[in-house]
């Protein structure tokens, strides 16, 4: 039992803490809310949500919350962890109390919550609709702005954001404002696409921001709306093409071009004109090009293909124009009062034609009659035409102007009246039947009643100016209107045409008509003619001169003229002279008379000219040059007091076969001189005029002048000769030149002469530039030769002579002349040079003379006498008999080794010195050889070896090093001494000559030696200085005397080591025969005194 009891009793205390750690766990799990957020989309509601710390199950929430204008709190329960409640004024109180699933409170939270802890952040904007309009490539947007909940006035800011492609990539993002009115408003944005719709799917979201001033709390951007998507024409199965089709736009635009294409094809390429461009891919069934800054296409566009894969091909044309301009200078007028006429520039040209082209239109804004303008693209000037109006007089127009890329306008206010430009006058006659006035009548198409009109009559003729003259008169409707002129010439026949144009307020003149032709009658001549007289050279006759008149003063053709001579008013001849002759001549005999001409036509005469016969006598009359000015002849007098009624100018030709053609003009007395001018003037024709002053009781010759109109070059040189010639001068002369070919006033002479040879082509000697060319000028044209100085003996010379104007120098006139040869300068020219050898050569002797020593030192140097030098002395027969004394012995030896050998014989003889071959059988003394006690001095030397080529040398001589022995030369030659006063000589210093090269072979036996050694002696060794046949060897010292005989040749002075020759004669005393076969040499010359 106990146990039994025991047991229960555990049990029941274990269930009574089990229930107790379920019911605190439960009541641990749920925590409180937290993290307490409160957002307004409105401004008058709020909603706060917040969060709670337990992760187990809970019941409902209990919320409450007050404001300080609501004293009892207002609660509810709710499941949701948030909830709505109006927007407090300024603060709130939330209590928050969170209960258990079994009801049971647990948890409460209070907060309080003040209004800058609110956020503001609007609704999220709905999108109402996306509108595509591919044929702009322009996307249209619209939404409602929900202003309707909200305060008036608030500023709204619209964020909307482009993108493309299937990865929805971003375009563009862009910002839009406006204000909200208390009202729902419908908000459109339109955004064109710089690619075209078509190629690819576009998509736009949008989001909203409200700037609230007086909202205290945080505020923020909306969320964005859901995406509305533009599908591209590569979502659709079928959908193909490149894009855009047929578009225009705007020169310098960046275009993007796309080629969308169907399933299984491939895009090979893209070309923009005749460019290939590369591709950018847009999607699997789409790709693109980009065109930078496109220029102005052709008229009919520019090609894009797109070449596809299985040669597939699409495209479309692209047209590249401007926008039109402002229309430039726009004006407009009437010409009838029927019909307004406007013109215009249109500045630059779009480059667009055909349907693209630019279209007009002109708007009248009082009337608002509108009308549209047939336009010719091609044509500069354009035109419009707008009706004229009943009862309005002012015009308000606007003139619109537009194409596919823009459009322009141009306004111009005006009024009509003051805008008139009458047709052209049509219909022009002229009439009338008198020599001084005419009648015109003309037609101008158009209704003018309510204006009047001027009109101008040009009136011209051949032989006088043209001149206007203006008539003013009313207008009137399509009438015909008439003028008269006046004060015109007679018989002239004129030219007549006639404008018009508003009288009152001028705006442009009518075209003119055309021209009608009028002469008018004859009338009599104006005035006399002009006449001249000259008595003939025997002074019975007098021929009479008058100058024809001019048009405007013969009003008319003169037939005729009548010429009188009166004496005391008793007419003494009379004659009638018809036409074309202006001269006559009549008979006087020894009388004077007055003169009177006058000229007739079909109207009537002329005033009479008058003129005296009497010529009055002059003394001294000068003739005097005129200045030529180019398109005259300046001449000019003295005055003259008594000269009461003028001056009188004549002149004709100075030559020619015709007779001389008179001509004369007048000058009033106060006047000293005139320029001279006449058609008749030819430059290079000499003119002489003759000066007459005019008296009462006559004429006088005053002076006469000659003159050109200008001067030119003479036509050719004088012919001249040459008189004269000797060595040194020419004489020429020339003959003058005739006055026609003068063509001026001649100035001189011009001599030019050089050295030249006749038949040789060359340039005149002004030309050549020769530097020898001379000039002389002659200025005296009184001389007629020349003597030419200073020339050259039998040379040839060209001379060319021209004469000269104050126009120019003539061609020139050549000669080719030889002077004559001068005896006296070739003997001069042969003796200076001989003279000048003979004075050089004594010149040169007397310095070589004078400076004999230096050059005796410098190219002839002193040889010092061997004969006066005690080391080369020789005892007679010295070398004679002694077979074993040998001046040179060459044994093979170690080079630069040298091994002295000293032997003294009994008997003071020096053996003669034997050039041994290394293959001879003298062998060089080994140590402690007989060889020490002989009277043998050697020593053994190697000289620096010289190669030298020997030709077939001995197959069994050894080649190397030569051994040479030398003797002291020196001792050779001293005098006998006893060999106890022999004095120690040093071999090494005192060794005698030193060979320069390597001596092979040597001997003095010549019949003991081979041939091989014969022909090697010849190539080698050293070389006498001298010819030996030139030594006199009949001396006792010589070696080849006649007592020896010996085999081994005895020295007299020192010798080579191979040739056995002298180089210097010995000499012992001055008795000494001297060698008989020394000749005179040319160091003879400089010696000047004996050796010593």
């Amino acid at each position: 039992m106990w146990k039994n009891s025991s047991l229960r009793c555990l049990l029941a205390l274990a269930i009574l803490c089990f229930r107790s750690l379920i019911y605190s766990q439960e009541i641990g799990s749920l925590g409180h809310a937290q993290n307490l957020k409160c957002v307004t989309h409105n401004l008058r509601k709020m909603i706060c949500s917040w969060d709670v710390s337990s992760k187990g199950r809970r019941g409902q929430t209990d919320f409450c919350y007050t404001t300080n204008d609501l004293s009892p709190p207002v609660c509810f329960k709710t499941k949701e962890k948030r909830v709505e409640i109006p927007v407090p004024e300024s603060s709130t109180t939330l209590t928050i109390t969170t209960n258990s699933i079994s009801g049971t409170a647990f948890a409460t939270k209070e907060f309080e919550i003040h209004k800058k802890d609110i956020s503001f952040v609007p609704l999220t904007p709905r999108i109402l609709s996306l509108t595509p309009d591919f044929s702009t490539s322009t996307l249209n947007l619209k939404w409602s702005d929900n202003g309707s909940i909200f305060p008036y006035g608030l500023d709204a800011f619209w964020q909307i954001q482009i993108l493309r492609k299937e990865a929805m990539e971003k375009v563009t993002q862009v910002t839009y404002y406006s204000k909200l009115t208390h009202e729902d408003i419908i908000l459109s944005w339109n955004w064109t696409s710089d690619m075209p719709l078509e190629c690819t799917s576009h998509y736009v979201k949008i989001r909203c921001y409200f700037n609230v001033t007086q909202f205290v709390g945080p505020k923020d951007w909306s969320d964005w709306s859901p995406v509305e998507e533009v599908p591209g024409k590569d979502t659709e199965p079928n959908g193909s093409g490149v894009f855009p089709q047929d578009t225009v736009v705007t020169v310098g635009s960046d275009v993007t071009i796309c080629c969308v294409h169907e399933e299984g094809q491939q895009i090979q390429r893209m070309t923009y004109g005749s460019e290939i461009y590369p591709m950018i891919h847009l999607s699997s069934r789409s790709s693109a090009i980009r065109v930078l800054n496109a220029s102005a296409s052709d008229t009919s566009g520019t090609n894009v293909v797109c070449i596809l894969s299985e040669d597939g091909m699409d495209g479309t044309v692209l047209f590249v124009g401007y926008a039109p301009d402002i229309p430039q200078n726009l004006s407009c007028e009437t010409s009838n009062f029927l019909v307004i006429k406007c013109t215009w520039k249109p500045g630059r040209p779009s480059g667009l034609y055909g349907k693209r082209r630019t279209n007009y239109s002109l708007f009248e804004r009082l009337s608002g009659k509108n009308v549209s303008c047939e336009i010719n693209e091609m044509n500069r000037e354009r035109v419009c035409g707008f009706p004229v109006l009943a009862d309005q007089k002012t015009y308000d127009f606007i003139l619109g102007v537009s194409n596919p890329i823009g459009q322009t306008e141009s306004s111009l206010l005006v009024d009509l009246t003051q805008r008139v430009h009458p047709k052209t006058p049509e219909k022009l006659t002229v009439s009338g039947n008198s020599s001084t006035s005419v009648h015109l009548r003309w037609f101008i198409n158009g209704s003018f009643a309510e204006i009047r009109l001027l009109c101008q009559i040009e009136i011209s003729s051949g032989h006088y100016e043209r001149k206007l003259h203006n008539v003013s008169m009313p207008g009137g409707k399509f009438s015909t209107y008439t003028a008269q002129l006046n004060a015109l010439h007679p018989y002239t026949k004129y030219q007549l045409r006639v404008r018009c144009s508003a009288a009152d307020h001028f705006w442009r003149w009518s075209g003119w008509s055309r021209i009608e032709e009028h002469t008018t009658l004859e009338a009599p001549p104006a005035r006399g003619p002009d006449i001249w007289r000259e008595r003939s050279p025997s002074g019975k006759s007098l021929k009479i001169f008058w100058k024809p008149l001019s048009l405007s003063e013969a009003n008319g053709k003169i037939v005729s003229h009548e010429v009188s001579c009166y004496l005391l008013e008793t007419p003494l001849e009379y004659k009638e002279v018809t036409e074309p002759s202006n001269s006559t001549e009549i008979k006087l005999g020894k009388n004077d008379c007055v003169i009177s001409v006058v000229a007739k036509n079909h109207a009537g005469s002329s005033p009479p000219s008058r003129i005296t016969s009497v010529e009055l006598p002059s003394d001294n009359v000068k003739t005097d040059r005129a200045m030529a000015m180019g398109n005259g002849i300046y001449i000019s007098w003295n005055s003259y007091p008594n000269m009461t009624c003028g001056y009188i100018v004549k002149w004709c030709h100075s030559s020619g076969s015709e007779p001389c053609s008179v001509d004369w003009q007048k000058f009033p007395s106060n006047t000293t001189d005139a320029v001279i001018k006449s058609a008749l003037f030819r430059p290079g024709v000499r003119y002489n005029f003759s000066l007459y002053g005019c008296k009462s009781s006559g004429y006088q010759l005053l002076k006469n002048i000659t003159g050109y109109m200008k001067e030119l070059p003479p036509k050719r040189a004088p012919n001249f000769t040459v008189e004269e010639t000797s060595s040194d001068s020419i004489l020429v002369k020339w003959e003058d030149i005739p006055i026609e070919d003068c063509q001026g006033f001649l100035e001189g002479y011009r001599l030019s002469f050089a050295k030249g040879e006749k038949g040789v082509l060359k340039p005149r000697l002004s030309e050549s530039g020769n530097p020898e060319l001379k000039v002389k000028n002659i200025t005296d044209l009184t001389k007629k030769s020349l003597k030419i100085l200073d020339l050259q003996g039998k040379t040839s010379y060209q001379l060319d002579l021209q004469a000269y104007t104050a126009g120019g120098l003539s061609p020139p006139n050549s000669l080719y002349v030889v002077t004559k040869e001068d005896s006296v300068g070739l003997i001069i020219a042969i003796l200076i040079p001989v003279a000048v050898v003979v004075l050089l050569g004594v010149v040169a002797s007397i310095f070589c003379y004078q400076k004999r020593e230096w050059i005796k030192e410098t190219f002839y140097p002193e040889i010092p006498n061997p004969e006066n030098s005690k080391a080369l002395q020789f005892q007679k027969n010295i070398c004679e008999g002694n077979k074993t004394l040998k001046t040179l012995e060459m044994n093979p030896c170690t080079p630069n080794s040298v091994e002295v050998v000293e032997a003294r014989s009994a008997a003071p003889k020096i053996e003669d010195t034997e050039m041994m071959s290394p293959a001879a059988d003298t062998t060089v003394p080994e140590d402690g050889s007989d060889s020490e006690t002989e009277n043998h001095v050697v020593v053994s030397y190697c000289p620096p070896i010289i190669e030298e080529e020997i030709s077939n040398p001995p197959m069994d001589e050894p080649v190397g090093s030569s051994q040479v022995v030398y003797i002291d030369i020196q001792s050779m030659y001293q005098p006998q001494i006893k060999p106890e006063e022999e004095p120690e000589i040093d071999l090494v210093t005192t060794a005698g000559y030193k060979p320069q090269m390597q001596l092979p072979i040597s001997a003095l036996k010549i019949e003991s030696r081979s041939p091989a050694e014969e022909e090697l002696d010849k190539t080698a060794g050293y070389r006498p200085q001298a010819n030996i046949h030139a030594w006199n060897m009949d001396t006792p010292d010589s070696p080849g005397s006649a007592e020896s005989n010996n085999e081994n040749a005895s020295f007299g002075s020192p010798c080579s080591i191979n040739s056995r020759q002298f180089l210097l004669p010995p000499k012992d005393d001055e008795d000494s025969p001297k060698p008989s076969n020394i000749g005179w040499s040319f160091t003879h010359f400089f010696q000047n005194k004996p050796n010593d």
